[in-house]
């Protein structure tokens, strides 16, 4: 394998909350692995996915496109035919491929998925909803035959082993390998985080992240588990390196950790995600291996869309220009002057909604008596949220309708309509939001609105 062919290996996780790791300061030590290759690596401290949602985020991180261009903005939409993945330009670069674990990207049940709906992987194993053909004892996923395969241990072991067995069988050609998990999202059927014999009792009662010990929804219930669903995906993490350094791969290996979207634990509506709340869309982001290696850390605000290009720009592949996301390697080299100052995120299913995050400022919009499941955007919103991440980085005061802060919220909504046009979307109009009586609060001048 020539050095301009590193292994690549995609390890992603479903609803991971970005303040479960070390390096984002939680004191559990739930992620010891995951801190010490993004120390090594590069950690992208503030990475922002674009959008809150299982298949739609899906599209995103397989083509480098917003959910509205595939049309995938909602989960049950197969991704089009046409589309190419990751999967297709890795491929046509001389890679084997494969994917192990929850596709979520086929519109034919939760079970097999036909072969021209895989995005061009070569090898499969899998299931389009784990969650509904699994359980955390009960690992069945679907080979390249479509034929029901059940997998011993627990559902992050089992896909686990599979990957190992996969990079072993894979020694003499470059590879890029998909892997999938479905923690630590809730197990749908009974709506709960079932982590392994005693996992869940070392959490109990332990930190918990200030938005959700302010707010209470479902996490004085379920975060223990859900903890405990994180440790072992960090120690899946651990023996997927222990293989790799086994086999001699690890100097040839880039590994991208991130996720889909986070969890607000039913906080900030009815369920889990699918909203503008750093809880909701924030996420732990770390690669290793090749020029990542001693990256140390990125400030720079990067989106999910960001991601694929990053990892065919390492591979030395192309970035073809339908990706919208940007390669964060220049980052990396110091020379990326005009890096963007706000990431993009489109919202769907609950609402049809937009927002923008800058390192101080979170402004979202949502279209009024509109259904996410039913539209992907709209000609028409209003303002919705106004958070000061700096003064209020948990995002418990909304400043949307404050007088105090209309400077800032004109100057955001110029912004997020330049995204949106940036995103392919027409040109909206955007109402303000409804004056509210903003207590004892200072004017925010529009030029605090660049920071």
């Amino acid at each position: 394998m020539s050095d301009s062919q590193p292994n690549v290996v995609v390890f992603f996780t479903d609803q991971q909350r970005w303040d479960t790791t070390g390096v984002h300061g939680c004191p559990l030590d739930l992620t010891p692995n995951f801190d010490r290759l993004a120390r090594a690596g590069t950690d992208v401290h503030y990475a922002v996915t674009s959008q809150p949602v299982c298949g739609p985020a899906r599209s995103c991180l397989q083509t480098g496109q917003y959910a509205t261009t595939t049309g995938c903005y909602r989960n049950g939409i197969a991704l089009p035919a046409e589309s190419r993945t990751l999967a297709h330009y890795f491929s046509a670069a001389g890679y084997a491929t494969g994917y192990i674990g929850k596709w979520h990207l086929a519109d034919q049940g939760p079970g097999a998925v036909p072969t021209e709906q895989r995005g061009g992987y070569a090898y499969w194993l899998a299931a389009n909803a784990l969650e509904f053909t699994s359980d955390a004892y009960d690992c069945v996923m679907y080979d390249n035959g479509g034929e029901a395969v059940k997998l011993p241990g627990y559902r992050v072991d089992a896909q686990t082993d599979a990957a190992i067995r996969y990079i072993d069988a894979h020694q003499d050609d470059p590879f890029f390998l998909f892997i999938s998990y479905l923690e630590p999202h809730h197990q749908n059927h009974r709506d709960d985080y079932p982590a392994p014999p005693g996992y869940e009792t070392r959490y109990r009662g332990s930190w918990m992240p200030p938005d959700l010990r302010a707010l209470g929804g479902s996490a004085h219930q379920q975060w223990a588990g859900y903890c405990g669903m994180i440790k072992r995906l960090d120690e899946a993490l651990g023996r997927l390196v222990d293989a790799l350094i086994s086999l001699d791969k690890l100097e040839d290996t880039i590994i991208l950790f991130t996720s889909d979207h986070g969890n607000h634990f039913k906080t900030r509506n009815a369920e889990y995600k699918r909203s503008c709340h750093e809880a909701s869309v924030r996420l732990p982001t770390m690669l290793h291996g090749g020029p990542f290696t001693g990256g140390g850390r990125i400030s720079q605000l990067v989106s999910l869309v960001d991601l694929p290009p990053t990892l065919l720009d390492a591979a030395g592949i192309p970035v073809p220009a339908q990706m919208q996301g940007r390669s964060i390697l220049p980052l990396l080299r110091g020379d990326a002057v005009d890096w963007q100052k706000e990431v993009f995120m489109q919202i769907s299913e609950a609402q049809v909604g937009r927002a923008i995050r800058s390192r101080r400022w979170k402004y979202a919009v949502q279209a009024p008596h509109r259904s996410g499941r039913d539209h992907a955007d709209s000609d028409r919103y209003v303002e919705s949220e106004l958070y000061d991440l700096l003064a209020d980085p948990e995002e418990l005061d909304n400043r949307a309708g404050c007088a105090s802060h209309r400077e800032v919220a004109e100057v955001l909504r110029g912004r997020l309509i330049q995204s949106m046009l940036a995103a392919g979307e027409s040109e909206p109009t955007i109402e303000l939001a409804p004056a509210q009586n903003c207590i004892n609060q200072w004017r925010v001048s529009s030029a605090e609105a660049w920071h």
